[in-house]
């Protein structure tokens, strides 16, 4: 039985594809369309759907839209409408967030069977409402389905913290095998998540979209108005808190613009405003661990990829084992949406699956590579022994485009889609964020190999999503000072051989020419633009972009700076040897 569930109410338009409890693939429409976040979460872009991201989910699993069972959508419409109300729905309306928002969530239904690319047709073509059976699934339920049912846990406790969903801005639930059972929630317009949302805003970066920045910026600051960060935030009892009047500039002063210089100022704007979110949310842990009496934690919703947060929750929460879902903004509403309606739908009682990787995405075959190296007449070498030959690049301080297997589902860039460089350096940060167009403040993370991992970051375990930071050891920060940030931390992804052969191969190779199983991690693309899907997205941005090397599969292609090289010493002689 195949489920298809779709994210397409807000931001972060995705699709994910289940068979009888397994998942098949899961995908954001950005990687297809090159629209950061898919499009903006306004009411004028409900009614676009991820056609790109579902045509890929039908081709994995070699079927049509009509051969699907069941078709969910992550967010209710009738917990806002009756049926009578829904009919009368105007898109016209003056007041568009009712009108035109709902009734394109409404009409989601024929929309997939009308509204897809013409150049699309192929998988979209002859299906018919009445092939499928459609349900709407409350955006929160499908956002802790997602954090759950993927979880290692057979039972545990739930909490999601995003912005907004229907009605719900904070959920808490039970999850026991493949039940989920709701005990409270926070409504609109209380909500964390659309606060951080509001101080983003005000600092000049893109709200829903750029809250990750303010959570790096926090750590240049120091936390002077907690007292009005307080004042903001009015914790309850029962896992509820109130949003008070927020006043951001009679508090604080007009509101920075883009481009503006940031002062310290900004800084400890950001660092009060993530100390009250921490102390808020690990106040609401210890209420939940109270009322569950569970061992085990599992998160979604966005303010769950604050990986500052996630660190407290795990240190200094009151469990003793905390997952994450990957995709835990709404993108991953598609995944969780779909796993809870396969399982109601077959009856299953027992957990089948675990989400141990995020390699859900497009993959290519070196012969599709070379295919395309060729039709684009771009020279380029097949290397033998790609780890240690790509491993010398670095060592020798090259910038790596690294382009291999199956794409990436979430936000993070995991060893598919990365550009990779050396951390020995102190400049390689800087470095980096020279190539990408990036805001000077913005750390760089380190990959290291999981049984490497306690020596050099300390109390390391196990963290393949790259969604909580560890303190560098400090007889570890001198060799890896590039992924050290300004408050000694560092974002780490773990790696072994069994989640990602070639990255966790290459990682050993570095170490036996430098002695250390470190690199630096960061996503394969430029400012504002989605990561990398295709190699024609990776060769694109690779000779748009200041970096060294691109490695697709086993292919090496390479380029020369001449007199023009950013970082002012010689390193492409190496390069040159492969290319």
């Amino acid at each position: 039985m195949y489920t298809l569930g779709i994210n397409a109410a807000f931001h972060d338009s995705a699709a994910s594809l289940v068979k009888d409890g397994q998942l098949l693939a899961a995908v954001e429409d950005e990687r297809f369309t090159r629209i950061k976040h898919g499009k903006r979460p306004i009411p004028f872009s409900t009614y676009e759907l991820p056609f790109h991201a579902i045509d890929y989910c039908l081709q994995v699993a070699s079927i049509h839209l009509k051969d699907v069972d069941q078709v969910v959508y992550s967010f209710d419409p009738y917990l806002l409408v009756n049926e009578k109300e829904a009919k009368e729905l105007d898109p016209a309306d003056p007041q568009p967030w009712k009108g035109l928002f709902l009734s394109s969530i409404i009409n989601a239904p024929s929309q997939l069977v009308d509204g897809y690319p013409h150049h699309l047709q192929k998988r979209f073509k002859d299906a018919d409402q009445a092939d499928w059976e459609w349900h709407f699934i409350e955006h929160h339920l499908s956002h802790a389905a997602s954090a759950y049912l993927p979880s290692p846990f057979g039972e545990a406790a739930v909490m999601v913290l995003d912005g907004r969903g229907e009605v719900a801005t904070t959920s808490y639930h039970v999850g026991q095998q493949q039940n989920l059972t709701r005990i409270g929630q926070v409504d609109l317009p209380h909500s964390l998540g659309l606060l951080y949302e509001e101080v983003t805003t005000y600092l000049g970066f893109l709200h829903s979209s750029d809250e990750y920045k303010v959570m790096a910026l926090a750590s240049y600051g120091k936390p002077v108005y907690v007292k009005d960060f307080r004042d903001m935030v009015w914790l309850g009892e029962q896992g509820q808190y109130r949003i008070q009047q927020t006043q951001l500039e009679a508090r604080f002063g007009p509101a920075r613009l883009r481009h503006e210089p940031f002062t310290n100022h900004h800084f400890d704007i950001a660092r009060s405003l993530q100390y009250v979110l921490e102390e808020t949310v690990l106040e609401l842990t210890l209420w939940l661990h109270d009322e569950t009496k569970q061992r085990c934690l599992t998160l979604a919703g966005g303010v769950a990829l604050n990986c500052v947060l996630n660190a407290r929750i795990r240190d200094d929460g009151p469990f003793e084992d905390v997952w994450i879902q990957p995709a835990a903004g709404d993108s991953g509403t598609a995944l969780g949406a779909a796993l809870w309606a396969d399982a109601k739908l077959r009856g299953e009682h027992e957990k089948t699956f675990v989400m141990d990787h995020v390699y859900w995405g497009p993959s290519y075959a070196d012969e599709a590579i070379a295919d395309f190296l060729e039709r684009a007449k771009v020279p380029y070498t097949r290397m033998e022994h790609v780890a240690e030959e790509t491993a010398q690049l670095l060592a020798d301080n090259c910038i790596i485009g690294w382009f291999q297997g199956a794409m990436e589902y979430g936000p993070r860039a995991l060893g598919s889609r990365s550009i990779l460089a050396s951390p020995v350096l102190p400049e390689m940060q800087a470095w980096l964020n020279e190539v990408k167009d990036r805001e000077d403040f913005r750390p760089v993370a380190p990959v290291v190999t999981e049984e490497d991992a306690p020596q050099w970051f300390i109390a390391a375990q196990p963290s393949p999503f790259m969604l909580f930071v560890n303190q560098v050891a400090p007889d570890k920060a001198d060799l890896i000072p590039a992924v050290k940030h300004v408050d000694g931390t560092a974002r780490i992804q773990t790696v072994n051989r069994e989640q990602n052969p070639a990255y966790y191969d290459l990682l050993k190779a570095f170490e036996r020419i430098t002695g250390i199983p470190v690199l630096i991690n960061t996503s394969f693309n430029t400012v504002g633009r989605p990561i990398v899907c295709s190699p024609r997205d990776a060769l694109e941005c690779f000779w748009t972009s200041p970096f060294d090397v691109l490695v697709m599969g086993s292919f090496l292609i390479s380029k020369q700076y001449g007199d023009k090289d950013i970082r002012g010493h010689s390193h492409v002689q190496t390069a040159s040897a492969f290319g």
